[in-house]
């Protein structure tokens, strides 16, 4: 693997641990869904670690979202990065977690995010194929304070362009009116993902693709396979795919 000089040229500040760089310079190629590896030079170390692309694949600059790990060694300092510094990028991209990997017969797609894993997900649904694909697109993100639900701006507009998709917003500690008050796996087991999306889980034609902490992934698969859904494989499809690169 080769390293890219990358430049940023933009900064979103989401809350002080959650952050956006953009970033221009030479790029790979990469499918909606994917991630690259950022790095920073550190003390005579490169540093680096796997960042979801989170803008549509025909952008012309890179988009990451991030939280800070207050005992990372590279996040802190990702934070801290203005316009204009210059970070390395990963000369290719890597991941599973693309429309390209889903079964022909999905129906109804379920993107499941904590945190930060929200990015491959904004950048699917920035995507024709998103909504050419599939009859129902769902989006529920998991945050524990409201003020982390990042990139309302971009779901209200996708919302307001595709009717198909529905956002639900998960929030464990200070929910705001209409957010689910709980966890992702909570919303999933009391049936209010379903009532609030307006679409039943079907194992004949959902689909879910689950990215975040590892904890959730865990716990939302077993949820699932009691629901009749099981982890898809090449060799053996299924209805639950996720991305494990923490």
């Amino acid at each position: 693997m080769a390293w890219l000089n990358g430049t940023v040229i933009d900064r979103t500040v989401w809350t002080e641990t959650h952050i956006s760089l953009r970033i221009a310079g030479p790029r790979p190629d990469f499918t909606a869904g994917q991630f690259i590896r950022v790095a920073l030079d550190i003390h005579g170390e490169r540093i680096a670690r796997p960042y979801s692309c989170v803008n549509s694949p025909d952008a012309p600059y890179l988009e990451i979202f991030l939280n800070k790990v207050p005992a990372g060694p590279l996040s802190p300092l990702l934070m801290q990065l203005q316009v204009g510094d210059h970070l390395w990028i990963s000369d290719r991209c890597s991941g599973f977690l693309t429309l390209d990997e889903l079964p022909t017969n999905v129906r109804d797609l379920w993107m499941v995010a904590t945190g930060t894993g929200i990015g491959p997900f904004l950048s699917i649904m920035q995507t024709d194929d998103a909504w050419k694909r599939f009859d129902h697109l769902t989006l529920v993100h998991g945050v524990r304070h409201a003020d982390q639900l990042a990139y309302t701006g971009l779901l209200a507009k996708l919302m307001h362009d595709h009717v198909k998709l529905k956002v639900i917003p998960c929030v464990t500690r200070d929910a705001p009116v209409g957010a689910y008050a709980g966890r992702v796996t909570q919303a999933l087991q009391d049936r209010q993902l379903e009532i609030r999306a307006g679409c039943n889980i079907d194992p004949a034609f959902s689909h879910f693709m689950l990215c975040g902490n590892t904890q959730m992934i865990r716990d939302m698969s077993d949820a699932l396979h009691m629901r009749g859904l099981k982890k898809h494989l090449r060799r053996q499809p299924g209805q639950i795919s996720s991305e494990k690169y923490h």
